[in-house]
């Protein structure tokens, strides 16, 4: 079965005629996937989308190791005097 336009990624827009053709096939993606699917009928725009993709948004966050994970306030009192030269450049 070979994917079609309206199946493939996020935001992706069908229109009725397109949804009433495959109804079922586009149910069961938008499931699947969990991604949600736009239909446009006459410039109005609906959302179908699973209730479960809701619940779960947080539960798909992916953890940044990069990201810090202090309180903010030390970062208004760290002291960056021995990192900066007189030009407000980073030394190295």
């Amino acid at each position: 079965m070979g994917r079609t336009r309206y199946t493939e990624g996020m935001g992706e827009q069908i229109t009725p005629s397109q949804l009433r053709q495959d109804i079922y096939r586009i149910i069961d993606r938008v499931l699947e996937t969990g991604e949600p699917l736009e239909i446009n009928r006459r410039g109005e725009k609906l959302h179908l989308t699973p209730i479960s993709a809701e619940r779960d948004r947080l539960a798909r966050i992916h953890t940044n190791p990069d990201v810090m994970t202090c309180d903010p306030e030390i970062l208004v009192t760290l002291d960056w005097s021995q990192e900066w030269n007189a030009e407000g450049q980073l030394s190295p």
